[in-house]
């Protein structure tokens, strides 16, 4: 099986990443220029949460293995000035790097997520939050009207990262059990399977023979690994997508939302 990313290339790739959210809205006329992908949110909301994100996780990190998130304080309200709030989200991000740094990548810590194909440990956050901060520079790369694919090695492992920690559960799916399947067009395909007993998910080494009846999906999509990330995170519309079969199951996990 192919490896995921190394602890040092994720945290190389999160600063890399940063680099470019914080470009982004540096090239921004105002602060106060909407996100299209979060309508929510002008850029201004969008550093503050990544920025606060960035502030709470290297906390989390620093705690060390814990049943529950460690007290924190309400957060002190970022700079309103542009070059001063740039400088804060890069000591924001500073803080995450140096905890996970410290931590390594195999200490336990809390997360969110709870019994996924994703384990609870400063790797497997750094490996998640590497994918918040790809995906919020999109963002602010879409807001100021110069959006960029994910970098191949980021978008890849996003897919993956996306499909253990955020769909792999063992939450019953509450619809007849289903098969789908996630094709990169960088030539790496997923596949999740989900029943009465969550959902669980595993990587198709070769090329699924069509001739195996167990071996077809329900449905599957198809296209580069950034369009997959971005159809899992919302970014971009189904249809954006080559689907094959049948297409409801998608709708039934974009509407799924399990609670542990």
């Amino acid at each position: 099986m192919e490896k995921t990313l190394e602890f040092a290339d994720l945290l190389r790739l999160m600063d890399e990443r940063s680099t470019a959210f914080r470009a982004a809205v540096a090239a921004a006329p105002s602060l106060d220029v909407r996100v299209p992908t979060c309508p929510e949110w002008t850029l201004f909301d969008l550093v503050q949460h990544l920025g606060e994100g960035r502030r709470k996780w290297a906390a989390i990190v620093a705690a060390g293995p814990a049943d529950a998130p460690p007290a924190m304080s309400a957060p002190v309200a970022p700079p309103r000035e542009r070059e001063a709030l740039l400088a804060w989200f890069a000591a924001s991000t500073g803080e995450l790097l140096d905890a996970l740094r410290e931590a390594g990548p195999d200490r336990g810590c809390w997360t969110w997520w709870g019994p996924s194909q994703s384990p609870q440990t400063t790797g497997a956050v750094a490996r998640h939050q590497l994918q918040q901060v790809a995906v919020h520079t999109y963002d602010a790369q879409v807001a100021v009207g110069a959006p960029q694919p994910l970098p191949d090695e980021v978008a890849l492992d996003g897919v993956d990262e996306f499909v253990t920690t955020c769909v792999a559960t063992t939450v019953p799916w509450p619809h007849k059990p289903a098969v789908i399947d996630y094709h990169a067009t960088e030539g790496r395909s997923w596949r999740l399977w989900f029943s009465a007993d969550g959902a669980r998910t595993a990587r198709l080494l070769t090329p699924v023979a069509g001739d195996r009846p167990e071996a077809a999906a329900y449905a599957s999509a198809r296209g580069t690994a950034h369009e997959l990330v971005m159809f899992c995170y919302g970014r971009i519309p189904m249809d954006s997508l080559r689907l094959d079969g049948d297409r409801r199951v998608f709708d039934q996990l974009i509407a799924w939302e399990p609670e542990e």
